[in-house]
């Protein structure tokens, strides 16, 4: 991009002119929300497609290469071998063993930096290397162990060489797509500097002159203005207030916000957490300048620059992985098994009223987005209430005769098994609560400090709260507060055995249909 463009966010384009409307033209919308100044929206609509995560991919990578030299090693001497001498159980380990050294080789020349992913030229010459090695390491371990004559030199070639083969496609293949995705701007982990000024300035400084920072920096935000806080700094915008950075990290798909406070301002940097750490983000705190020194276990590095972790991102990388996994078999499972349930359930609503049988409804999802989720229809279709303005409560005359008994065993939930096989939700996790939802005509979000802290992962259909109790009408603020107290609970504890084991108690805690109606 040119210095000029407005769409940069490190441009130089009318950079006082945007600074001076930025605070004036922020403004509270609907419930409070913050609308951003226009220069914030620009950059937020660069960064608002998901950014794809450099552990992730090399991790991937790591698992594909694997898989393929066992693969290939293997399937050579199945081809080759098996057909002359017949099969031997002991040969599967050296496609086994030359596998693992290839992963051990090709991470000793730093195959997996995305520096060397990016061009085919300069990792196919490191990956030859690694390749190579592991092929003279298998022979000398034959040779000295003296068994070397019993191995067919044939397959031995011929696996060296589709390997090969295999490694500069892939590779080529890798190169253009990491190439696409870096001019995307998708490989870097995208980053919003907290406060503003010297301790800014040092800290763009110190992480532009690291040779492997794979940090973005997408903006400013601070509440101070003046010298203190300059409306560039190091090139860079200050795209708005804290109150405004919330929002911002929502439009935006950041994954870091970088508080460059020092830590001895210990209130407004506690302050300023509390208003941040809602988001399914990363948090770290600058320490390139403190003089007090923790022990090194305490930091993070990118290049030599020391960060302090005060929150990391929820579910992230390979955990992503495994749940996403762990949804898409439990919820295909669940629709093959209750598929005659669900049947039944359809048939009953459309004979008992007119009208659909799916009933959908806007609820808050990851991130405080709003996803529209599927359940059976419940109440009569000129009483249904889309937007939670009334609580179902206790013989409410809204809710159907079959929609008494579906809710109470919550099969009026079996839908939302569509919502997980889509992405929208997960099987476990807090539940979604409507956009409206409120208690005595307080919304949930004005009754709990901090609610909003539950969208830091997706939503559930069933989750820790209800199956300690926290499930049906919500008619104080109580029952709201220890909601969000058990939500943020498995957000901070999640593991996949926690998953399983709220999986698996569920359908026992169903059977307490107390505060179902």
């Amino acid at each position: 991009m040119s210095v000029s463009d407005p769409s940069d966010p490190k441009s130089t384009y009318n950079a006082q002119a945007v600074m001076a409307s930025s605070i004036a033209s922020a403004s509270q919308g609907p419930r409070g929300a913050i609308t951003l100044n226009e220069r914030a929206q620009q950059v937020a609509s660069q960064f608002a497609q998901n950014a794809i995560s450099p552990f992730l991919l090399a991790s991937v990578l790591r698992l594909i290469e694997f898989t393929a030299v066992f693969t290939i090693g293997l399937g050579v001497y199945v081809m080759y071998v098996v057909p002359l001498d017949g099969f031997r159980a002991v040969f599967i380990i050296p496609p086994f063993l030359g596998a693992a050294l290839t992963l051990i080789a090709l991470q000793a020349t730093d195959s997996y930096q995305m520096s060397a992913l990016r061009t085919h030229v300069r990792q196919m010459g490191r990956v030859l290397l690694a390749w190579t090695a592991v092929f003279a390491a298998l022979a000398l371990t034959a040779f000295f162990l003296r068994i070397s004559l019993e191995f067919s030199r044939v397959w031995f070639g011929t696996w060296y060489l589709s390997g090969l083969v295999f490694f500069v496609m892939f590779r080529g293949i890798v190169a253009s797509l990491v190439h696409k995705w870096a001019l995307d701007g998708r490989l870097e982990r995208r980053a919003v500097i907290v406060g503003g000024g010297k301790n800014a300035e040092d800290l763009i400084n110190s992480l532009e002159a690291q040779a492997d920072n794979d940090i973005r920096i997408c903006g400013i935000f601070d509440d101070r203005s003046g010298d203190r806080s300059p409306p560039m700094v190091a090139g860079y915008p200050k795209l708005g207030s804290i109150s405004e950075l919330v929002e911002f990290g929502r439009k935006a798909r950041i994954d870091m916000l970088i508080v460059s406070l020092p830590i001895t301002a210990e209130g407004r940097v506690l302050q300023l957490l509390k208003k941040v750490w809602v988001l399914p983000v990363d948090i770290r705190l600058s320490a390139h300048t403190n003089k007090l020194r923790f022990r090194p276990r305490s930091y993070s590095y990118v290049g030599s620059v020391p960060f302090l972790d005060v929150f990391d991102k929820p579910i992230a990388d390979w955990d992503s992985v495994m749940k996403r996994g762990f949804d898409i078999f439990f919820s295909c499972l669940a629709l093959i098994l209750l598929s005659p349930v669900m049947l039944a359930t359809a048939i009953a609503i459309k004979l008992e009223s007119k009208g659909p049988v799916i009933f959908r409804q806007k609820r808050f999802g990851f991130n405080n987005e709003v996803v529209e989720v599927l359940k059976f229809r419940s109440m009569y279709t000129d009483m249904a209430d889309h937007d939670a303005k009334k609580v179902v409560t206790k013989d409410d005359p809204r809710v159907t005769k079959v929609g008494r008994i579906i809710r109470k065993t919550s099969i009026d939930e079996l839908p939302q098994l569509i919502n997980v096989l889509s992405g929208r939700l997960s099987l476990v996790g807090p539940r979604p609560h409507a956009v409206n939802a409120h208690t005595q005509n307080k919304l949930w979000d004005e009754v709990v400090d901090g609610y909003f802290g539950r969208h830091k992962v997706k939503p559930g259909v069933t989750g820790w709260a209800q199956i300690n109790g926290w499930r049906g009408e919500v008619d104080n603020d109580e029952k709201i507060r220890r909601r969000v107290e058990h939500d943020l609970y498995y957000i901070e504890n999640w593991s996949i055995m926690f998953d399983l084991y709220i999986l698996l108690a569920t359908p026992l805690k169903l059977l307490n249909t107390e505060n179902a109606y």
